[in-house]
């Protein structure tokens, strides 16, 4: 179960990462601003992915959640495969509306569905191995969207890629069964309540501080995370001087390697100290965010490529690591009946703010600095951003005194 959702989770962030790296030739080819590049990457997929989170997560929360994953990876996938067919900006805009529409049904069904597949003390494990598909399908969306255009044309990469996720689809629907919900929660799991309208999931998170902290904490960091996943292939080509293949492999080894160390590292530490301390759910990417503001900082103007290699892997480790220990706090914090819509709340903050503002402030920013830094404005828009690690720091510091006495113990 858990790598047929992984292998779905891969495919959402190919469709959803690639454009980063298809933003070079895309601006080319259709003569756009990096503040177009910017809505189009950004505020056209979140508004409907984070809208639209909420009423499909609200149905998985009574209905089959195994049909509403299946339905939403061949929804996405083929959007991907129409953004290929793109003739003008608003064509594309448009077709990445549809992706977000279809990744809206994918992630908080899936948080979920895990949670009742294991135990409680294996959970921000079992998460942070789910959330691998983020830097694992990141850096393949690098990789093959580069190749392939760099081969064929970036059309080609959205058609191949979009129509590769269909049998995905095809894999969940047919190699999952829906297990009981809360069957690791509760003595008798037959006699889990029926799942409550949104008014009271709503009081219920909104009775709970570390709930909101979480949330904003995580959109803080998503600013600078999906702002970097869009713009960095755009930056090592200004300012480093790599072609599109260069980038591709340059870019993709960074996510790959730093990002499924730190997702992997931090759910297994969250696990252990979780034991002892609920706490350490937040404590663990407070301090991993403290840390990667001035790392990213310093691979931003490193001396050569190598030592930027190096340290922009530390940085993405330490910047991925809050995945599995705040997954899985979120899904404690509220009863077992309540998850898969408390995740889509939790997912609606932090990707309305983080993919929705991110990749919008990164590009205005350096539209903005443009006439001051020329080729390197977009090297001095990362580097101002990076403010928001430190706030995302702070807010969750100060989650982690909230943590126990918001925790749900299961009756």
């Amino acid at each position: 179960m858990l790598s047929i959702l992984l292998l779905a989770y891969i495919f959402n962030f190919i469709d959803r990462q690639i454009i980063g790296v298809l933003a070079i030739p895309i601006k080319a080819e259709l003569q756009l601003s990096d503040t177009q590049l910017s809505l189009m990457g950004g505020i056209a997929f979140a508004l409907f992915y984070s809208g639209i989170a909420i009423p499909v997560a609200w149905l998985a929360d009574r209905k089959n959640r195994v049909n509403i994953i299946a339905a939403s990876v061949a929804l996405w996938s083929l959007f991907t495969a129409l953004c290929g067919l793109a003739q003008n900006f608003w064509h594309l805009f448009f077709a990445r509306m549809g992706v977000g529409i279809g990744e809206a049904g994918g992630v908080a069904p899936s948080y979920a569905l895990i949670s009742d597949f294991f135990p409680p003390a294996r959970r921000a494990s079992a998460l942070a191995i789910f959330s691998l598909g983020i830097p694992i399908g990141s850096a393949l969306g690098v990789f093959f969207g580069g190749w392939i255009a760099s081969n064929l044309d970036w059309r080609s990469a959205f058609i191949i890629v979009g129509l590769a996720g269909l049998p995905a689809a095809l894999l969940v629907k047919l190699a999952i069964r829906e297990p009981v919900r809360g069957g690791f929660d509760t003595a008798d799991a037959s006699a889990s309540p029926a799942p409550p309208p949104f008014s009271a999931v709503f009081r219920t998170m909104a009775a709970k501080p570390s709930f909101w902290l979480l949330s904003f904490g995580a959109a803080s960091g998503s600013i600078l995370g999906y702002g970097l996943i869009f713009w960095l292939p755009s930056f090592f080509k200004r300012s480093f001087g790599l072609e599109l293949m260069e980038v591709s492999w340059f870019y993709g080894s960074i996510v790959l390697v730093g990002g499924t160390a730190g997702t992997w590292l931090g759910g297994w530490f969250a696990d252990r100290a979780g034991k002892s301390s609920k706490a350490s759910y937040a404590l663990i990417p407070a301090i991993c965010f403290l840390l990667a503001a001035p790392i990213f900082a310093m691979g931003l103007f490193a001396p050569t490529h190598l030592i930027g290699w190096l340290l922009f892997v530390v940085g993405q480790a330490l910047a991925l690591a809050w995945l599995g220990p705040v997954i899985n706090a979120v899904q404690h914090i509220v009863p077992p009946n309540m998850r898969a819509t408390a995740s889509a709340s939790f997912l609606f903050i932090n990707n309305l703010i983080g993919i929705g503002f991110g990749i919008f402030f990164l590009g205005f920013m350096s539209d903005q600095m443009n006439a001051r830094h020329g080729d390197d404005a977009l090297q001095y828009s990362i580097l101002y951003g990076l403010a928001f690690y430190l706030l995302s720091s702070a807010l969750y510091f100060i989650a982690s005194t909230r943590l126990k006495r918001d925790w749900h113990e299961a009756a």
